[in-house]
Formats: C-alpha cells, sequence, structure tokens
C-alpha cells in the first residue's frame, strides 16, 4: 500500500470515528431517569441566532477544552428515588443460586458452618474425604457422586437436606436449603 493511499485511508477512519463520536453524545436519558437538578440548561435568548446543545442531561456537551486533572464529582443520590434492590439484612440469609460450593475439608473449620442456601442444580463439592463417609438425609432431593477423595452432592430438588459428614471422630451436619 502507497503511502498516499495510506493517508487516505487514515483520513477516512478519522472522519468515520468522529461522526460515530458525535452519535453518541446525542442519546436522550432513559424514562426511569430522573433529570440531573444541579445542571441547568440556559434558555435561548432572543438575540442569540444558535440555539443551546441538545445534549443528555446526564452528561455534559462536548467541548473543544481539555479535560481537567481533578477527580469527577461523586454521584449522589437524591430522595425519592427508588432502590432496585433491597439492602441486605441479616434476618434473611443469601441463597447462592445454582453454583459450585466448594468446601476443602483440611482448609475449613466445619464446626463453623452449619447451613447454606443454594438455588436448585446447585454442588455441593467435598474435597478430601473417603468413600462412602457423607450421608444425606432426604437422598430423593440429591445426585451424590464419589471421585478421587471428593464428593459431589446436586441438589435436584427444593427442599432441606441434612449433610453430614465426619470428620476427627465426630460428625458434623451442614442444613442445606434449596430453593
Amino acid at each position: 500500500m502507497s503511502p498516499t493511499s495510506l493517508r487516505r485511508v487514515v483520513v477516512v477512519l478519522a472522519a468515520t470515528v468522529g461522526v460515530a463520536a458525535c452519535g453518541a453524545d446525542a442519546v436522550s436519558p432513559l424514562p426511569v431517569q430522573p433529570p440531573d437538578p444541579t445542571r441547568s440548561t440556559p434558555a435561548p435568548s432572543a438575540t442569540s441566532p444558535i440555539p443551546p446543545p441538545a445534549g443528555s442531561p446526564s452528561r455534559p456537551p462536548p467541548s473543544g477544552a481539555r479535560p481537567s486533572a481533578a477527580a469527577p464529582p461523586a454521584p449522589t443520590r437524591t430522595r425519592g428515588t427508588p432502590r432496585t434492590t433491597p439492602p441486605p439484612t441479616d434476618a434473611t440469609p443469601a441463597c447462592q443460586g445454582a453454583v459450585r460450593y466448594d468446601l476443602p475439608l483440611a482448609e475449613t473449620e466445619i464446626e463453623l458452618l452449619t447451613s447454606l442456601c443454594f438455588g436448585t442444580g446447585a454442588v455441593l463439592r467435598i474435597q478430601g474425604i473417603g468413600p462412602g463417609l457423607v450421608t444425606v438425609d432426604r437422598p430423593d432431593l440429591v445426585a451424590q457422586q464419589y471421585e478421587a477423595g471428593v464428593v459431589d452432592i446436586r441438589f435436584v430438588r427444593t427442599g432441606t437436606v441434612a449433610v453430614t459428614i465426619p470428620k476427627e471422630g465426630r460428625e458434623h451436619t451442614i442444613t442445606v436449603v434449596v430453593r
């Protein structure tokens, strides 16, 4: 490719990128977004032949000046703005969904783990135990598999399952709620 044709490609690409960037500033806010009360658009004067720019209220209009080195102000939340999710509370434990929960027995204080909550399809993987040692009180709610020192318990139906794990001569029970 010759230097002249390469310059033409660069100019065309620069013009295309410039047009695409201008279109991004003309996006209007979603109907659920409240307007920013700290920003106001000046009204056009009767002597001004140029109307004010029609930018998004959440984004300032483009300017030719370089951005300042100061950090942008922290976003504030106005009163009355609804939350999308409720705040977490200690009264109801959070369910983890259909995840794989690894429980390495050599690294875990199993006495501290008394209950878990999962979604249907989750797997409790108990690592570092022999075959046939882990038991459940509701085998109709789980699918259990052992291989190479690892027990996988897949929770296939909703309900509550007590998983019993022997360690150091004691049996530890973990209550698993499946939603």
